[in-house]
């Protein structure tokens, strides 16, 4: 398979396009394919996990417009895919300003850090394997928020997996362009909100985080799981 477009080789596996190809996505290619079928083999409810962080964000980012959000900061966006951050937020408050960051630091054109702002670190944390580095970071993007704003969080966590199985998984996204994912405790997951208070009900599996009425939740098979939660800077 050739290159596509300059710094990007189609035949090195990206988070991203791995992710869309778990929700049912077409913007991903053969590689991309190839490793998510192996991560099937480890963990076959990573679809179903992929479909159930994106209900978290959905619901996240209405919760955050119910408490008056209308600036969004969403990291490590990814993919554009189905009901997208502003999808979500404008269809509530058309006033909503988002921007999406994936590897741009500047953020000040964007929105005004002197308000509220919903911070959305959505299945991102754990391509960052150095826990000082992703601690680092979590604290710089907290120190220049406004008080009153949110932090969404979600996690992947080893879940039923053996150590056999956690280093397979490891060892796919060590062979992609993320270059590593880890797979954090409940304990770890949680450091990210120091500073902010969660809501309730805390730091959850990801379809237990306030699941709404008649919407299908998955089961939890054996494989990686994830944890979510939203927090508030006081």
């Amino acid at each position: 398979m050739g290159k596509g477009p300059p710094g990007i080789d189609l035949t090195v596996p990206n988070a991203a396009r791995i992710y869309d190809y778990l929700l049912g996505g077409k913007e991903n290619f053969a590689a991309d394919r190839e490793a998510a079928r192996r991560l099937l083999e480890i963990s076959p409810n990573l679809r179903e996990g992929s479909r159930a962080n994106r209900r978290f964000l959905i619901r996240a980012v209405r919760f955050m417009v119910a408490n008056g959000i209308r600036q969004f900061l969403d990291i490590g966006t990814g993919l554009p895919t189905q009901e997208n951050v502003h999808e979500v937020a404008l269809k509530v408050a058309p006033e909503s300003r988002i921007a999406y960051v994936d590897n741009d630091p500047q953020i000040n054109a964007h929105l005004d850090l002197t308000r509220p702002i919903g911070l959305l670190l959505v299945a991102v944390l754990h391509f960052i394997v150095d826990d000082e580095e992703a601690e680092r970071i979590v604290r710089t993007l907290r120190d220049r928020l406004a008080p009153g704003s949110h932090l969404a969080i979600s996690h992947a966590t080893i879940g039923d997996l053996d150590e056999e199985q956690e280093r397979e998984g490891r060892a796919i996204y060590a062979r992609s362009s993320t270059r590593g994912a880890i797979f954090r405790s409940h304990e770890r997951v949680l450091r990210f909100f120091d500073g902010f208070e969660l809501v309730e009900p805390g730091l959850v599996w990801l379809d237990d985080w306030r699941p709404e009425e008649g919407v299908l939740r998955i089961p939890r098979f054996p494989g990686l799981g994830g944890y979510a939660g939203v927090g508030i800077l006081r």
